[in-house]
């Protein structure tokens, strides 16, 4: 059994080796991480580099890309909150919250469970709690940082949408999500 799970998985050279592929060429990448993935199919980090590469241009196999890195590891809290995001992104605010739900198991000081909590106001349109609890992942992130200047952006865009309105503004959280975001990418 021990060696069948030590298949699953790329080695570590060859995720160093994509990764540092992924930074120079995209593109080479994912051919990399498709290569990879036809001799690890159940490498749940390998599924979410893919989804990570696929989500501006191909969104549909993005999606299926992050349900397969869950699927595979419940636990990758990075590919769950992602998924989640985007589920958001994509208009679907009840599905994110789910696929969130397992984040708020985590250590109330760890980071992605402050954006899932913050992110979940805002599907709910309580900008100002979204906002502290962004702050405070952002505060707590010293692990994954372009998610600190994503979620900066959805700060930013809370706090003109509260304070620069003159007038009363109609708008769901997820028609907020799409506008400012380009059309409903997902973010780092």
């Amino acid at each position: 059994m021990k060696e069948r799970d030590d298949m699953a998985l790329a080695d570590e050279r060859a995720m160093q080796a994509l990764l540092r592929l992924v930074g120079d060429d995209a593109a080479a990448g994912l051919a990399q991480a498709d290569a990879l993935l036809a001799d690890h199919p159940d490498d749940a980090r390998l599924h979410f580099l893919r989804a990570s590469l696929l989500v501006g241009a191909r969104p549909i196999e993005a999606h299926a890309a992050f349900r397969r890195a869950v699927a595979l590891a419940p636990d990758f809290a990075l590919a769950r909150f992602q998924l989640g995001f985007f589920e958001l992104t994509s208009g679907e605010g009840a599905r994110a919250i789910a696929t969130w739900e397992p984040l708020l198991a985590l250590a109330h000081d760890h980071y992605l469970r402050c954006f899932a909590v913050g992110l979940t106001h805002l599907v709910h349109d309580r900008f100002a709690e979204a906002v502290a609890a962004l702050r405070e992942g952002i505060a707590l992130n010293t692990e994954t940082l372009p998610l600190n200047g994503d979620m900066q952006l959805l700060i930013a865009e809370c706090e003109a949408q509260a304070g620069g309105a003159t007038a009363p503004v109609e708008a769901s959280a997820t028609s907020f999500l799409l506008d400012p975001l380009g059309g409903g990418r997902v973010l780092h």
